[in-house]
C-alpha cells in the first residue's frame, strides 16, 4: 500500500493547536481508515511527540530541558516508515525552516508520496496575535518594535508568514498540485456556513472525511487584549528573558493563558495601527499574485486573505500605551489567580510565588 505523507508546516498563529489537539484525540478512529498522526512513545501524546521531532529537526532546544529533543526526528521517522496509507505530521515551527532542514526533511521522508499542507490568515491579524504569542514565550518588546522588525522580515514568526517564499522552499522537491494552501476563514466566514470551517477545510488538504475525528478539541490558544498584554510584558521585563524561558514558567504562564484562568477579562483588542496596513495591504497583493500563478491547491477564498481596515470612525487602542487603570485591573485579576496558583501548586523552583510577587510589587503606589 502506498504511503502518502501530508507535512502540516504551520504557519503559527493559524488554529495549528485546535488542528493537532483534535488529530491527536482521534488517532484511534483515525487509524481505522487507514490515517495515522503518529507518536514516538506510547506515553507521549502525538502533538507533543511532533512538536519535539520538529524541535530536532530544526535544531532548537526550547520548551524543556536541555536535551529534551534529541532524536525524536529520527525516532518518529522510524515510526513513519513502519505505517501504510495516510501519515499526518504536523507543526508550525517547519513553516521558515533553511534549506539543509527541508532536504534532510525530504530525504527521510522519500519513499513517501508527500504533500505540505500551509495554512494561513490575513495578515493584519496574523501580525497581532504573533506580538501577543511572541509575549506569552517571554519578550519584552514594544508592538511598534516588533512591526518595525516584521516589516524588515526579521522574526521567526514574519519569515513562517511569507507565503511564497515558504512555500517555494518547501515546494522544491514537490509538484504544486501536493501544495495544499488551506485558507483560514475569516471571523464571520464560519458563521456563514459551518460547513466550510477551518476544520473541514483542513480535512480536504489531509484527504480526510471530517466524520474521522468526531472528538471535537477545547484547546484554543486564547488572544489577549491590550492592557493583558502589557501586564505579561511588564512581567517578562521584571524577570528576565532566561527565567521567562525556563519550563516551569513557560508551562504556568501557557496553561493559565490557553484555559483563560489568568485574566479575568479582556480589554481591547490588539490591531495594527490604522497606517500600517498599507504595507500589509501591498505584501498580502503580492503574496495573491504568486499563489495564482503557482499551480498550487487553494482551499477556501483567496480574498480571505486581505486584510480588513478597521472602520475609520472606531477609536485604535495603541497596545504600548494602555491606561493605567486598565493595566492595573488586569494586573489585580492576574495577581489573585497568580496567589490562588501559588498557595495550590507545589511549586519548588518559586516560579509562581516570584511573579506574585513582582506583579504585587508592580502595583504598590
Amino acid at each position: 500500500m502506498t504511503r502518502v505523507v501530508h507535512l502540516h508546516i504551520g504557519a503559527p498563529k493559524t488554529g495549528t493547536t485546535y488542528i493537532q489537539t483534535r488529530l491527536g484525540r482521534n488517532t484511534k478512529t483515525l487509524a481505522d481508515h487507514g490515517v495515522h498522526f503518529p507518536s514516538t512513545s506510547r506515553l507521549s501524546r502525538p502533538e507533543l511527540s511532533q512538536f519535539r521531532a520538529a524541535l530536532d529537526l530544526t535544531e532548537q532546544d526550547w520548551g524543556g530541558a536541555p536535551g529534551h529533543a534529541d532524536g525524536a526526528w529520527d525516532a518518529l521517522m522510524r515510526r513513519t516508515r513502519r505505517l501504510d496509507g495516510n501519515v499526518i505530521i504536523s507543526h508550525e515551527i517547519l513553516a521558515p525552516a533553511p534549506a539543509k532542514v527541508i532536504e534532510r526533511a525530504m530525504k527521510d521522508l522519500s519513499g513517501s508520496e508527500v504533500h505540505i499542507v500551509y495554512s494561513a490568515r490575513d495578515l493584519a491579524r496574523q501580525l497581532a496575535a504573533a506580538w501577543q504569542e511572541s509575549i506569552k514565550q517571554g519578550r519584552s518588546w514594544t508592538f511598534r518594535k516588533f512591526l518595525r522588525r516584521s516589516r524588515m522580515g526579521k522574526p521567526f514568526m514574519m519569515q513562517a508568514f511569507d507565503i511564497p517564499d515558504v512555500l517555494s522552499s518547501w515546494g522544491f522537491a514537490v509538484p504544486p498540485e501536493r501544495i495544499h494552501l488551506v485558507v483560514v476563514p475569516a471571523k464571520d466566514s464560519a458563521a456563514a456556513d459551518p460547513e466550510d470551517s477551518l476544520w473541514t477545510r483542513m480535512c480536504r488538504a489531509f484527504d480526510i472525511d471530517p466524520a474521522w475525528a468526531p472528538v471535537d478539541s477545547e484547546a484554543t490558544n486564547k488572544s489577549l487584549g491590550v492592557a493583558e498584554t502589557q501586564v505579561l510584558r511588564h512581567l517578562n521585563q521584571a524577570l528576565g528573558r532566561k527565567v521567562a524561558r525556563e519550563g516551569e514558567y513557560d508551562d504556568l504562564l501557557r496553561r493559565m493563558v490557553a484555559d483563560g484562568t489568568l485574566f479575568h477579562h479582556r480589554s481591547a483588542p490588539v490591531t495594527l495601527r490604522p497606517d500600517n496596513y498599507d504595507w500589509v495591504e501591498e505584501r498580502t497583493e503580492r503574496s495573491l499574485e504568486w499563489i495564482k500563478a503557482s499551480g498550487i491547491d487553494v482551499i477556501g477564498d483567496l480574498d480571505e486573505l486581505r486584510p480588513r481596515r478597521p472602520d475609520p470612525d472606531k477609536v485604535w487602542h495603541n497596545p504600548d500605551r494602555v491606561k493605567k487603570q486598565a493595566v492595573t485591573r488586569a494586573a489585580v485579576g492576574a495577581l489573585s489567580s497568580m496567589t490562588a496558583e501559588a498557595v495550590r501548586r507545589p511549586d519548588p523552583h518559586g516560579i509562581a510565588l516570584r511573579a506574585t510577587r513582582e506583579l504585587k510589587r508592580r502595583l504598590e503606589p
